[in-house]
């Protein structure tokens, strides 16, 4: 009997635990620094190429670059959350300079930002 309940009881975790991997696999996990915040739709005080300077309307994409320098674009969606220091946060506080961490969903071939979670800003670190 021991043995039957064993096997038993490894499968059933077994299942648990491929369905928990199945339905993460389009999830990803990623940090690094933000190395440009871009919109699609350019307000008057955006900078050339849509690239922020002091305050874009819809930032669209950030870029990452990770602790190994690779780039990564991220989506910035309607439905994305930002966190600072553990409270809600906007958009508009993220900086170029900044460490983040994000939880992003592979989506049609692009990653878009589930949750960006960053300690205050780069401009604060450097005082």
């Amino acid at each position: 009997m021991g043995l039957k309940n064993t096997a038993i009881r490894l499968g059933l975790a077994l299942c648990v635990f491929s369905g928990l991997a199945f339905a993460q696999g389009n999830d990803k996990h990623l940090s690094g620094k933000v190395t440009q915040v871009t919109c699609t739709q350019v307000a008057p005080d955006c900078g050339k190429n849509g690239q922020r300077d002091t305050g874009c309307d819809q930032p669209s994409e950030l870029t990452l670059q990770s602790t190994g320098g690779e780039l990564q674009v991220v989506e910035i969606v309607s439905t994305t959350r930002f966190v600072t220091n553990g409270a809600s946060a906007a958009v508009a506080d993220l900086k170029v300079g900044d460490q983040v961490e994000i939880d992003a969903r592979l989506i049609d071939g692009e990653l878009d930002a589930v949750e960006v979670r960053f300690a205050g800003t780069a401009g604060e670190a450097a005082q």
